[in-house]
């Protein structure tokens, strides 16, 4: 690592640490080439109009790697936690970027280099680190109660200071939580305040356990439950409606034997149905109903859920295989990733017949990162945004999570698909928006997201643009420049500075 890297980003050049010890892959290469530089950037070009009203930060999940991986096969999911933000306040943005101070992130600083071996297999690890947490703290940064987390599926979170960005350590939830596991997918009801998440492997890896828990507006914990699961598959994201929990399970497998014999973690199975578990969002879980669905069927991402009576709808993106490459080819299925098929749907639940079925309705174009109106979670609602792949536009960008960028965003209006789309030009990439609810009676409300461009046959220029969030195709009303590259993200949330002020928080 280079010395300069907490140095004010304006005063150095960039230059990604130890660049070529990386391995020569998609997840090391393109908008995945690892920056690792902790900045803090006041007073950001602006090139555009600011919206009057546009006060708060948007915090963004960033896996980057502080040290080469111990194996060449590695992917970007290990990658160390960053938390960036860029904070709006009086007209201007600054920026800030600092890694999550994970146990393991700090084993590594210690030794100087990689300790941790394959993505999430512990039996490949150094010796000395067979104790120490692994999570990498790198998903999705989560707000509630006045309170900053960053998470990832394979741990507990870790509370982040949201105004110096400061790592305070992991979170259990001062004892109460007994999960080792926290999902990088909660939901918060917007009318109660309250908090619902889960934890899959809760026992410890390849655990069939799942817990259940909801904790209250202040931040304590409620009630934990624990189930079973149909097998030992991926559950990334569920969902809530105002009465129900929705847990989605797919045929991406673990076992633990292959785990110990040094194998991948992840191995999608095409012969396996997908399963659905709906239960009373306050209800036991010995009332989980269950559906089955698709052999081979994948989804990452939910858009939302809503219920009407004892009908329950789940809109998602479904792919007819897992989009990660490394997790199909693990499998034995070779696919190239532009022949694989999916959309945007609908599936419909019906609790009051029979069977194990439920019906499924196209809504939309392929896609995923979808983001709604917090005020619209486990609602009826009209309006969400996500990204897709406009063919338009030209070869996507190497990088992102599955390897290949997105290069349109759509604001969709449901149930009859009507769609908005913002086209990127040829050499561009957008991440997953945020969405800013208007601060006034029948305000305006707006779309933040990172665009990357292409610059040269190696590098990037990234730039935070500002969207209408009703008609995203006008393009940006503001572009902040950004004076490094900002490897691609994950999720990110948006806090107002009326909710992050000391003065607005509960006390907990």
């Amino acid at each position: 690592m280079h010395d300069e890297r907490t140095l004010p980003v304006s005063e150095k050049p960039w230059v990604a640490s130890d660049r070529d010890a990386y391995p020569d892959t998609v997840h090391f290469r393109g908008l995945n080439t690892p920056v690792g530089i902790e900045a803090s950037v006041p007073g950001l070009t602006v090139e555009g109009t600011l919206p009057s009203g546009l006060e708060g930060s948007f915090f963004r999940a960033v896996p980057d790697p502080a040290h080469p991986p111990m194996f060449a096969d590695d992917n970007i999911l290990s990658g160390d936690g960053m938390i960036s933000r860029f904070r709006f306040r009086k007209g201007a943005v600054d920026f800030d970027i600092r890694y999550v101070q994970t146990a393991r992130y700090l084993a590594e600083q210690h030794a100087g280099r990689a300790l941790f071996g394959g993505y999430r297999n512990p039996f490949t690890d150094h010796p000395s680190v067979a104790e120490t947490d692994r999570t990498v703290a790198n998903t999705t940064p989560l707000w509630h109660a006045g309170r900053l987390f960053m998470t990832k599926e394979d741990g507990l979170p870790y509370e982040i200071d949201p105004d110096t960005l400061a790592t305070k350590g992991a979170c259990d939830f001062d004892g109460a939580l007994r999960s080792q596991t926290v999902t990088a997918h909660s939901r918060v009801d917007p009318e109660t305040g309250e908090l619902f998440l889960f934890g899959y492997e809760a026992d410890g890896a390849c655990s069939r356990d799942v817990s259940y828990a909801v904790l209250d507006p202040r931040g304590h914990l409620m009630r934990e439950q624990w189930f079973k699961q149909p097998y030992h598959g991926m559950i990334h994201d569920f969902a809530i409606t105002r009465s129900r929990a929705i847990f989605p399970f797919f045929p991406t497998t673990t076992d633990l034997d292959r785990l110990r014999a040094g194998g991948p973690k992840w191995a999608h199975d095409q012969n396996l149905e997908c399963c659905v578990g709906i239960m009373g969002r306050d209800g036991d879980v010995a009332g989980m109903r269950w559906f089955k669905g698709a052999k081979g069927a994948s989804a990452f991402h939910i858009m939302n859920a809503f219920d009407e009576g004892d009908v329950v709808h789940l809109d998602l993106f479904v792919s007819e295989t897992n989009a990660f490459g490394f997790m199909r080819e693990a499998g034995g299925i070779h696919i190239d990733q532009r022949a694989i098929r999916g959309g945007f749907e609908r599936w419909t639940f019906d609790l009051a017949g029979e069977g194990e079925h439920f019906t499924v309705t196209p809504l939309g174009p392929p896609g995923d990162m979808p983001r709604i109106r917090d005020a619209d979670c486990g609602r009826d609602y009209k309006t969400g945004w996500y990204l897709s792949m406009n063919p338009q536009g030209g070869p996507p960008l190497p990088g992102g999570p599955v390897g290949a960028a997105f290069n349109c965003l759509i604001r969709i209006t449901l149930p009859h698909g009507e769609i908005d789309m913002l086209a990127l030009p040829p050499g561009h990439a957008v991440s997953e928006p945020v969405h800013v609810p208007a601060t006034e009676p029948n305000g305006s409300e707006w779309l933040l997201c990172i665009v990357d461009k292409a610059n040269g046959d190696a590098g990037f220029q990234s730039e935070l643009w500002v969207l209408d969030a009703d008609r995203p195709s006008r393009g940006p009303i503001a572009r902040v420049h950004v004076p490094l590259p900002l490897r691609a993200q994950v999720h990110g949330c948006w806090v107002p500075a009326t909710v992050q002020s000391p003065a607005s928080q509960m006390t907990r």
